[in-house]
């Protein structure tokens, strides 16, 4: 199976409840009768901040987000939108009751949004502790998504970590959930000096293929060094603002295009 479609077809017991729907039915009405600001791209940086990350790998990560959202080549990305605008906000995740908003929505429009953005994200301080619930993360960031101010075709969560799913809800139940609602998840493998493999001994990034992303041209990433870390982030988050398809399950979208 490609990068390119991982979708909820694969756990045939999932289905689309009412109360749901009636969550689409409220998000599709905007957020408490406000008119939202559009922008080309929602996008949650939810990394990892779990035990297995010490605090020079966290400063890397951090450091790897600002300097790429600060790039040139990130920001004439963003300008080529059709609004030339995206919101962007960075969580660090841990077990699953530590999930940790630490720059909330900004928009992004240009080099110095970019800069402030990427100070705030510098000066904060460690919150995350524990270890690992990737699904908590994802529904963490789903619900960052749903009550912010904003408007989009594309709504994209980006998942970085070193290490497979430990705890908290199930995992596939939560991302089929999240990607039926519109959503993209795409992740990135931090190969650090303690990488591990997913659950079932499976390479980390075949783990994350296989459970983690989901949605229309949901893919996965590996990052191995400093360098690499940093170039690799950079080539992503370019794939993520430049894509111009609209986010969400094939399904969804498939029946919006045929009317049914």
């Amino acid at each position: 199976m490609s990068d390119g479609w991982v979708v909820g077809a694969r756990h045939a017991g999932f289905r689309f409840s009412t109360g749901l729907l009636g969550i689409l039915a409220v998000w599709s009405l905007g957020v408490s009768g406000v008119r939202a600001e559009t922008v080309d791209l929602e996008l949650v940086f939810a990394a990892d901040g779990s035990g297995s990350i010490d605090d020079d790998e966290l400063r890397l990560q951090r450091d790897g987000y600002a300097a790429a959202l600060s790039d040139p080549k990130v920001l004439n990305a963003i300008a080529s939108g059709s609004h030339g605008r995206i919101a962007v906000a960075y969580v660090e995740w841990g077990s699953p009751a530590s999930q940790h908003t630490i720059v909330d929505w900004r928009v992004i429009a240009g080099a110095d949004d970019a800069r402030a953005f990427g100070e705030a994200l510098r000066a904060a301080p460690r919150a995350a502790w524990g270890y690992n619930s990737i699904s908590e993360a994802i529904a963490y960031s789903a619900d960052l998504i749903r009550g912010n101010a904003f408007d989009s075709d594309r709504k994209v969560i980006d998942v970085s970590g070193d290490g497979p799913q430990i705890g908290g809800r199930p995992l596939d139940l939560i991302r089929d959930m999240v990607v039926a609602e519109g959503v993209t998840i795409n992740a990135l493998v931090v190969a650090n000096r303690g990488v591990r493999s997913g659950p079932r001994g499976e390479p980390l990034d075949e783990h994350y293929r296989n459970d983690v992303i989901g949605g229309i041209g949901a893919f996965v990433v590996v990052a191995d060094d400093e360098r690499g870390f940093t170039q690799t982030l950079l080539g992503k988050m370019i794939r993520e603002i430049v894509d111009a398809n609209p986010t969400g399950a094939p399904a969804r979208r498939l029946a919006e295009r045929t009317g049914r």
